[in-house]
This record gives structure tokens, sequence and C-alpha cells, in this order.
């Protein structure tokens, strides 16, 4: 599990394939901290550490990663990636809680603005707005942010100077891929209502609240 707070960018030097899997080398600022079965986040998927040599890491992922995230359309040696390492149970939550299990690929409509920037991603597939709302949280590529709108089409996120410059959404350009999770708090109650009448829901919701 993860907050959504870039602790560094890294930048791929090989991708390739390894049987059934996909082997991915990272080089990055903490490698020397890591250790082989610790999961990273890499730009918003959560990977398994393999093997790690001076300043690289290696990472695994199945082809489910593959063909979820823009990994598997865009990623070559020289990629920058968003990393952070799990959370552990006795640090600050500052962003949300966040799973690495991405959703789906969301393409960059339009960015605007001069210091403080506001996106707009249209996700691949409509259904996932469904899990977002409106000043909820989301995570793109690894970072957590804060909706600004969610509309039936698209939303949008505002994007302050520093998270511009820590992370590689500082490089984003209309047409740009991200990995898309959505919050899993709303997940969850979407789940469990799913099976609910439109007349129960209601109640349903607010005694989920008051447990």
């Amino acid at each position: 599990m993860f907050t959504g707070l870039i602790e560094t960018i890294g930048t791929v030097r090989k991708f390739h394939q390894t049987g059934t899997f996909y082997t991915l080398s990272i080089e990055s600022s903490f490698t020397n901290e890591l250790v082989t079965g610790q999961s990273v986040c890499v730009s918003g998927a959560c990977l398994t550490v393999t093997r790690k040599s001076g300043s690289i890491f290696d990472v695994e992922m199945m082809r489910e990663t593959f063909i979820r995230t823009w990994f598997g359309k865009s990623l070559r040696s020289g990629t920058k990636v968003n990393l952070e390492r799990a959370l552990r149970l006795t640090d600050r939550l500052d962003g949300h809680l966040v799973l690495g299990h991405v959703d789906g690929i969301a393409v960059l409509k339009e960015i605007s603005g001069r210091e403080t920037k506001e996106a707009i991603f249209v996700p691949e597939d409509k259904s996932l707005l469904r899990g977002i709302v409106e000043k909820g949280s989301v995570c793109i590529d690894g970072v957590s942010l804060t909706v600004i709108d969610a509309g039936s089409s698209s939303f949008s996120v505002g994007l302050i100077p520093a998270t511009l410059e820590a992370t590689t959404l500082g490089g984003l350009k209309s047409g740009s891929m991200i990995n898309l999770e959505t919050d899993i708090l709303g997940k969850y109650v979407e789940r469990l209502t799913m099976n609910q009448s439109d007349k129960n829901r209601g109640d349903y919701l607010t005694s989920l609240l008051l447990m």
C-alpha cells in the first residue's frame, strides 16, 4: 500500500519479456535501500523487486499489468517513471490510500494555467468515472491528486508547481497517457451497494457511514 507521494523519479534502463513475465530494470536514487521481495510503486503500478545491482533494480510484471497500463504502449529505455516505496504503519498518510492496482489508462485532453495548472483527462474506459467524484482523491501515474471536476466523459485535477517539479507529470502534454487508479473506498461502496434496490440504497449507504 502507498500514499501517492512520489519519493523520486527513476529512469528505465531495460524492458524485456522473460517467459510469461516482463522484466523492468530501473535506475533510482534509493536502490541501495531496497531488498528483494519489496513492493515499489512504479508510475502507479505496484511491482515486486526481484534483483538489484548498483543503482539499478529489477521488477517483474504480469501480462495483466502490461496490458492495463501505458507500459505496454510506450515504455522503453530512457523513460522516466515515478517511484514510491510501500507505506510503513508508522508513516504519516499525507496523500490517500493507494494500492498500486491500476484500473486503466486515461489520456490528457487539455492542460492550462501558468504556475498552477488544471489538467483534464479522459479515461479510455468511461465506466471508471463512476469511481471519481468532485473533491475526491485519484491516483495519476502514482501521484495522489484531488479531483476538481468530475463529468460524464472526463475529470480534472490541479497540479501545483511542487508536483510538476518533483514528478513526471511536469512533462505532460496533450495526448499523454497516464495510469489511473480510482479511490479504493469508492470501489468497495459500489460493490456493497450493487445488489441493493434504488429504494434501499440510500438507507444502506447511511448505515455504512454510521458503522
